[in-house]
Formats: structure tokens, sequence, C-alpha cells
């Protein structure tokens, strides 16, 4: 699959949910991020403790976390941190990202994904638009239905 950005994915593949541009600064390991004061982007690995970028979360434009398989779920976990934290800019999920992943995905706060295998954009719609109301409070904008239904 062709990088040109290198940025793990071509823009064909590229799901983005955010209204400014993609990043095009390539995103650097966390070890190599810690190394460069100037870099904006950067890669967590599935092993890589997101705490470690919360004194700098107004630097980064780009946090990209590798799911290096669908079965892994830390990069879940490095998503919620960084939401949590207040982290605004863009959080993709990169790797093996699957098609049934990804209201869940938006649910912790990822607004970009770069899928090793393309998705079938009916599929992600139809994916994304399965599941109107949500039960408990996430990182997404959503109001959980209790909260709708007792204010």
């Amino acid at each position: 699959m062709a990088d040109p950005d290198g940025n793990g994915a071509d823009a064909a593949t590229l799901l983005r949910f955010r209204d400014d541009d993609a990043h095009d600064e390539p995103a650097v390991t966390l070890d190599a991020f810690a190394a460069q004061p100037d870099a904006t982007a950067v890669r967590l690995e599935a092993g890589d403790d997101a705490r470690a970028l919360l004194p700098v979360l107004g630097r980064l434009q780009l946090v990209e976390v590798s799911f290096p398989s669908f079965r892994d779920g830390r990069g879940y976990s490095a998503a919620a941190i960084l939401r949590e934290a207040g982290y605004r800019g863009e959080l993709r999920a990169a790797g093996d990202v699957l098609v049934d992943q990804l209201p869940l995905m938006r649910r912790v706060g990822f607004d970009s994904f770069a899928p090793e295998t393309p998705l079938d954009a009916e599929a992600t719609q139809r994916a994304l638009d399965r599941y109107a109301l949500r039960y408990q409070p996430a990182a997404d904008a959503a109001t959980p239905v209790w909260r709708r239904r007792h204010g």
C-alpha cells in the first residue's frame, strides 16, 4: 500500500471525522518524539504509555495509535486517557482497524482512521449509523439515554 505522507496510510484509506486538514507531518515514535522538541505528531505503539504525553498535549496536533491486531484493545485505553486529559487534536487509529470497531473507537475519542485494509464505504456508514442511543457517557458528545429519560 502506498504511503506518500509516511503516516501509515495513503489518502484513499484515511477516514477522517474532523473539519480541519489532515496533519501532514509524519508521526514519530514516542522515543523519537521525546528527543525532538519541535515534533507535533507522535505514534504510540501498543505497549507505549499514553500518560507520557500528558505534559506536552498542547504541542500535539496528531497522535496516531497503533492497532497491531484487532484483538489488541490497549489503543482504546490510550485514546480515553488522552481525551480525558483534554487532548483536542487529531487522534488516529492505525493498523488492523475493522469496520465493526469504528463506532467504539469513535466513542473513546478517535476521529481519524488509517486501516491497513481499506474499508467498504457502505459497511462503514452502516456501522456508524447502527445505534442511535448510547447507554454510558464517553469521549464523544452523545447524551446517554438515561440522562435523556431522567434529566
